[in-house]
């Protein structure tokens, strides 16, 4: 049924047809373009910084430059991710511009993701199920803010999503008695899941599995070699692991208890009933339904051009599912893959009318339904989106950052620090003040952390604005509302939208 649906192109001449093939092309281009110009835009309007666990990442490259071993355990101290240390570790040299550079370097990851996907789709299928594909994952404002904050899901699924676009190409190049040596798309799909190993252990999984998919017609010594690269990723994590705490599974039980603690967990009987909905959360509900459907399109009409996305999808539940038995986080977040996945198939219920012969009845009637329900979708969005909830979110993380700088540089403050430790309300804003103040863990204290006691000497500080109680200073469930309680013997010192500072010396 495949070969009957797919396109067959009638002749022209060859000036003509190289004018054709080109126009998808520098359309594409182009569009990249300016996306690349409308991102650094939003770089300088919303000047936002890392996340709790990427700010950690340049802390922990900070401690390794200074050679000392990176603090890993501690009160709701992320998991480290080895990749993002090297980073932190370079971008520190920088100084106090280099927690900017990580949001530049996420951004270009981010523009790098959408050009995956659009070339997965199209190399999978053809360029409007590829462009669709694209435009629907830059709707997918989630995705967006992810880059924003400095995520490192981003460059993660970037390298994932490019290493499937590689193995898609070279699918479609060799044939099934070629040989794998015939090629060097198997080492170059591993080594970008290599790269995503170092930062998630999903992607360990998943090279795991390429390379069970590869390996069967390759000889020995290729074997050997494809294996050796799969295991980058988790040999380097382990040997990290090992080298900084004594254990090479310290990860994965640090990560396991920090679930339970913050209460992430989700057990098995549950996960079933929790993807449907995460997956509505990250495309939303219509991308979904769309997804299903061009899903059972390709299935019907181009099983072997949907191998490769299926692969995604299949791949990014299953290491979804494997988080939640390894008793990790699981939250919507780590179906984000998954869902990249799914849009390729959205793009493929709106555009896949091109994988049809041209001028047929089905065609036009296919691309006229696609053309109407794109039409009311715009329409319909642009009544109901609100762009507030955004702006007012991004626009606090730059100005809820310049407050703590402000804080952190009033000389009372300072000179407070040399009496005793900076306490906070809880976990949130520890790496924040460390990474701007230059101070160790041990000066830097949660005041929601049980282990701990206030000090009589020192500085605290307390959150003053309500958009930022419950992100700086109540996040966590249990948190008691007594760490904005300032102690005895503190006077206040300096005051901000969001900040207060009190000291005793």
């Amino acid at each position: 049924m495949e070969g009957a649906t797919l396109t067959r192109r009638r002749p022209a001449s060859r000036g003509l047809a190289r004018v054709r093939a080109a126009d998808p092309a520098l359309l594409a281009r182009l569009a990249f373009a300016l996306l690349c110009v409308g991102a650094t835009i939003g770089f300088f309007v919303y000047p936002t910084y890392p996340n709790y666990d990427s700010y950690y990442s340049l802390l922990w490259g900070r401690e390794v430059l200074a050679l000392e071993a990176p603090t890993f355990e501690g009160f709701r101290v992320p998991t480290e991710h080895p990749l993002a240390i090297v980073a932190g570790a370079l971008l520190s040299l920088l100084g106090d511009p280099g927690d900017r550079v990580w949001i530049a370097l996420v951004l270009a990851a981010y523009l790098w993701l959408v050009a995956g996907v659009y070339r997965l789709g199209r190399i999978a299928f053809t360029p409007l199920v590829g462009a669709i594909a694209a435009a629907l994952l830059l709707t997918r404002f989630d995705y967006a803010f992810l880059a924003a904050r400095g995520y490192i899901d981003i460059p993660y699924m970037a390298m994932v999503v490019w290493a499937a676009a590689l193995e898609a190409q070279r699918s479609r190049r060799t044939t099934s008695t070629t040989s794998l040596s015939s090629g060097t798309g198997g080492a170059g799909v591993l080594l970008l899941l290599a790269a995503a190993g170092l930062l998630r252990p999903e992607a360990w999984v998943l090279a795991a599995l390429y390379w069970c998919w590869v390996a069967w017609r390759a000889s020995w010594g290729e074997r050997a070699w494809l294996a050796a690269l799969a295991a980058i990723g988790p040999v380097l994590w382990a040997a990290t692991d090992f080298a900084v705490t004594g254990d090479p599974l310290f990860s994965l039980h640090y990560t396991s208890s920090s679930a339970e603690e913050l209460g992430r967990q989700l057990p098995l009987s549950q996960l079933p009933s929790a993807m449907p909905e995460f997956f509505a959360n990250l495309v939303k509900l219509p991308v979904l339904v769309a997804a299903v459907a061009g899903l059972a399109i390709a299935l019907l009409a181009a099983p072997r051009r949907a191998a490769v996305p299926l692969a995604l999808l299949v791949g990014g539940i299953a290491t979804f599912v494997l988080i939640g038995i390894a008793g990790a986080s699981a939250i919507e977040r780590y179906l984000a893959v998954a869902a990249v996945a799914l849009l390729v198939f959205a793009g493929v219920a709106f555009g896949g009318f091109t994988l049809l012969e041209p001028g047929s009845r089905l065609r036009r009637r296919w691309m006229l339904a696609s053309a109407a329900v794109a039409a009311f979708g715009i329409v319909f969005t642009a009544f109901i989106l609100n762009l507030a909830r955004f702006d007012a979110e991004l626009s606090f993380r730059g100005a809820a950052h310049d407050d703590l700088v402000e804080v952190l540089a009033d000389p009372r403050v300072r000179d407070g620090l040399r009496c005793g430790p900076l306490t906070l309300p809880d976990h949130k804003l520890v790496p924040d003040a460390r990474w701007i103040a230059d101070l160790p863990y041990a000066r830097v204290l949660a005041r929601a952390d049980p282990e701990i006691r206030t000090p009589r000497r020192g500085v605290g500080i307390y959150v003053t604005s309500r958009f930022a109680l419950f992100k700086h200073a109540l996040s966590s469930p249990g948190d008691s509302v007594l760490v904005q309680v300032p102690p005895q013997g503190y006077e206040r010192v300096k005051v901000t939208r969001f900040y207060s500072a009190y000291v005793s010396c």
